[in-house]
């Protein structure tokens, strides 16, 4: 199990839409999968994926981002057009080990609990491991044929709150292997949404839906609770509305912080 955070810093996580999150951690800029493409429709091979709304900010608008941690690279809800331009300015990009040979150009791909050591503005280090994460219903065996892989990422540094991001997981036996190594988190950045689609798994969610993301929250340990990726596409079957629901149900509402933070 991990430790009690040594600090109560708060880590500041500005949500922009979709999947996509800024925040500063140790002096650092992290963005999560980048989305910044206006509405429109995507053709894939299971059908069309529609998004909605657009982001709340522009990539011209974030100022400088030193890491990108990409969850995957193969789906647009998590890097579209813009997002994949956008890779090109930033040094450094973590992801799927396949996302790391795929994109080349400063990208690094993480297998489950391989870490990187990151220098901090300032004195130190942050640690980034990447951790399991399951596109689906079922093992990493059944799933990754069909949605392929998918990574986590969780932050650790000397004086600094843990923090996880889940990426497209659906799986709650790969959040209690994290929660055995990393618990309590500080901060966990979790994706939601219940996205499903009929042609695939018999229509059960591919990340997951409300109820949970509650249960991973209270697995985790979590101190807060950003709920992303479920808002801004078609597929998006639960929003917030279903997680308020949720974590008020299991005694969490105190714990998910739905807005921007200062």
């Amino acid at each position: 199990m991990g430790s009690e955070s040594t600090t109560d810093q708060q880590v500041c996580v500005q949500v922009l839409g979709g999947p996509t999150a800024l925040f500063e951690y140790g002096g650092l800029r992290f963005l999560t999968d980048p989305t910044f493409d206006a509405p429109r429709d995507y053709q894939q091979s299971g059908g069309v994926l529609t998004k909605t709304a657009p982001a709340s900010a522009a990539p011209a608008d974030l100022g400088r981002i030193d890491v990108v941690l990409l969850s995957h690279d193969e789906h647009p809800d998590n890097l579209d057009d813009s997002g994949r331009a956008l890779l090109s300015d930033v040094p450094l990009t973590l992801t799927t080990p396949g996302g790391g040979q795929r994109l080349g150009n400063g990208a690094k791909g993480l297998a489950d609990w391989e870490s990187i050591e990151l220098d901090r503005r300032g004195d130190g280090t942050i640690t980034v491991t990447g951790v399991p994460a399951i596109h689906g219903p079922g093992t990493r065996e059944e799933v990754e044929p069909i949605t392929g892989q998918v990574v986590g990422f969780v932050l650790t540094g000397e004086g600094l709150p843990t923090v996880y991001v889940s990426g497209d997981n659906a799986s709650l036996t790969a959040v209690e292997e994290i929660a055995e190594r990393f618990a309590p988190v500080d901060t966990a950045i979790l994706f939601a949404g219940a996205p499903r689609f009929s042609v695939l798994f018999d229509g059960a969610p591919i990340v997951l839906d409300s109820t949970r993301t509650a249960e991973a929250a209270e697995l985790l340990g979590a101190r807060r609770v950003v709920p992303v990726h479920y808002e801004g596409w078609a597929h998006f079957t639960e929003g917030r509305a279903e997680l308020v629901a949720a974590f008020t149900a299991a005694g969490l509402r105190d714990r998910l912080d739905l807005g921007e933070l200062s």
